[in-house]
């Protein structure tokens, strides 16, 4: 079987270091990989019995583009996860729609005009974003309303959270599936703190606990479709209750170094998909 692992032709995708981990675990269940940038113009996708898209990390200023190449690419191969599920879950708006709990979320629309929660901090971002980028962590409410009014000036939405304590000390827990199959948890270390990353606080595998668990499992059935790969990013809030902070199912890291038979399960789903 031969299958395509989609990356992307950016500088960015020089901090993909599963790539070669996950090829080897494709190899050895008869799947041979071959890395290609999913805006490749010389890339003959019809060749490939799948296309798994993995660092694609540089769509946030071409999402249009990239998602309408995977509508063509899902035209002559499969195509995972699906073309439908990267184009709404590259969007943020998804949270209000999906019918479970979340951290709370104020909506930004351009053309609306806005009045931010009083919060004690604010989390600003836009609704298509990666990594952090364009994201804004202030109590400072005026601070937040420019960077909203900035955002929805590009015309962008802009999504306004409070700032959730428990990431300072419990951090957020990821929550890692393939093929609706558990495979491992980590604990993140949360990225809008000024904490150095030590022995202490960086990512590493944890337990979750049976209210995680079964959070992650809704979210899961919401989406109503099978997704190759999917990561349920979760965080308590002040009360104790487990919220969705995202649900990374378009190119999300997968944390394959933490868990040595991840990229087995990994490739084993993706054969038995094929």
């Amino acid at each position: 079987m031969k299958v395509a692992y989609v990356t992307c032709d950016n500088p960015v995708a020089r901090f993909d270091d599963e790539r070669e981990i996950l090829l080897g675990a494709w190899l050895g269940a008869g799947i041979e990989g071959t890395t290609l940038a999913w805006d490749d113009p010389r890339a003959d996708w019809s060749s490939f019995d799948a296309v798994v898209v993995r660092s694609a990390w540089d769509y946030i200023e071409r999402r249009d583009d990239f998602t309408a190449w995977a509508r063509r690419v899902e035209q002559v191969t499969r195509l995972f996860n699906p073309a439908s599920v990267l184009e709404w879950n590259t969007d943020k708006t998804y949270l209000r729609r999906l019918g479970v709990p979340t951290v709370p979320t104020h909506w930004a629309e351009p053309g609306t005009e806005t009045e931010l929660p009083d919060w004690e901090e604010y989390v600003v971002k836009p609704a298509i974003s990666a990594g952090a980028r364009d994201t804004v962590r202030t109590a400072d409410r005026e601070m937040a309303e420019a960077h909203v009014a900035k955002l929805v000036g590009a015309g962008r939405t802009a999504m306004v959270q409070p700032y959730v304590e428990a990431v300072e000390h419990e951090g957020e827990l990821s929550l890692l599936y393939f093929g609706g199959e558990f495979s491992h948890a980590v604990r993140r270390h949360p990225m809008l703190t000024e904490t150095a990353i030590d022995e202490a606080n960086r990512a590493r595998l944890r337990d979750p606990d049976d209210d995680q668990f079964t959070l992650a499992e809704l979210v899961l059935s919401k989406v109503g479709e099978r997704l190759l790969y999917a990561r349920v990013d979760l965080v308590r809030m002040p009360g104790g209750e487990p919220v969705l902070m995202e649900l990374e199912a378009a190119e999300p890291y997968l944390f394959l170094r933490y868990e040595l038979d991840a990229p087995d399960l990994f490739a084993r789903v993706l054969a038995d998909s094929l």
